[in-house]
């Protein structure tokens, strides 16, 4: 049978790396965020948490840079503009908490934070009140923070954006651009904090293309599907990948 361990990595663990790359590309693709909360449990309970964040960052931010263009013409700039301005706090903080955390007690960490922000954005809650300048910042912040730590800064800013007057497709671009300007920021502060390594680049070769084939497919998707269904379905696959992903299961999934 062929080896087909990469970067220290067994054959079964690439394997389960590529799907999930494949799903959480397909979930990005079409809603423009989720990418995270589905990627984020389920690598890290192969990889760890300080090689899965600086993965993920790596694979989306290429993957992404298509959907950029069309991004910047059809945003809010002014609006994403401002909320750059609290991740440019919140993202060093986060990626200085990743660096520095326990990783066993980072996968529980990022097990609660997600299945928090799924309920969040499960609830149909929005932020209906009128844009401010401060809050908008500090929804940036926040954001920032979870994008540094561990990758999912997502709904903070799409609870914030969606509740807005914005049509769908401004939101969308909205969140395609902020993060696209995010994830530049990170980039800079995991190469400041030693996070991207030689093994993590050597991943992101491997499970990048399935993470962008999921991505585009996820991008063609936009407009032609149902969105409540499709969206449900990814709520679906966050909560079961926060399931699988719980350290406690180690011994009997990952023995």
């Amino acid at each position: 049978m062929t080896d087909l361990s990469v970067a220290g990595q067994s054959g079964n663990a690439i394997l389960f790396l590529l799907v999930v790359a494949f799903i959480a590309g397909l979930a990005r693709g079409f809603s423009g965020f989720g990418a995270a909360l589905i990627f984020m449990p389920l690598a890290s309970s192969i990889i760890g948490p300080q090689s899965t964040a600086p993965l993920l960052l790596i694979i989306d931010a290429v993957a992404a840079l298509g959907l950029l263009p069309k991004a910047w013409l059809m945003a809010d700039r002014r609006s994403v503009g401002t909320m750059t301005l609290g991740a440019l706090v919140g993202v060093p903080l986060g990626t200085y908490a990743l660096t520095r955390m326990d990783p066993l007690a980072l996968r529980w960490i990022i097990v609660v934070l997600v299945a928090l922000l799924l309920g969040l954005l499960m609830s149909g809650w929005r932020y209906h009140g009128r844009p401010a300048l401060p809050l908008t910042i500090g929804v940036g912040g926040l954001s920032g923070f979870f994008s540094g730590a561990a990758q999912v800064g997502g709904p903070p800013v799409v609870a914030y954006w969606l509740g807005g007057a914005s049509n769908g497709e401004v939101v969308r671009a909205n969140i395609v651009l902020y993060f696209g300007v995010s994830t530049a920021l990170t980039m800079a502060s995991y190469l400041g904090g030693g996070l991207i390594t030689r093994p993590v680049i050597v991943l992101a070769f491997v499970t990048g293309p399935l993470y962008g084939a999921g991505l585009y497919l996820g991008s063609r998707l936009f407009g032609r599907t149902s969105e409540r269904g499709f969206r449900w379905t990814c709520y679906s696959l966050i909560a079961m990948a926060s399931i699988v992903s719980l350290p406690v299961l180690d011994p009997m999934l990952r023995g």
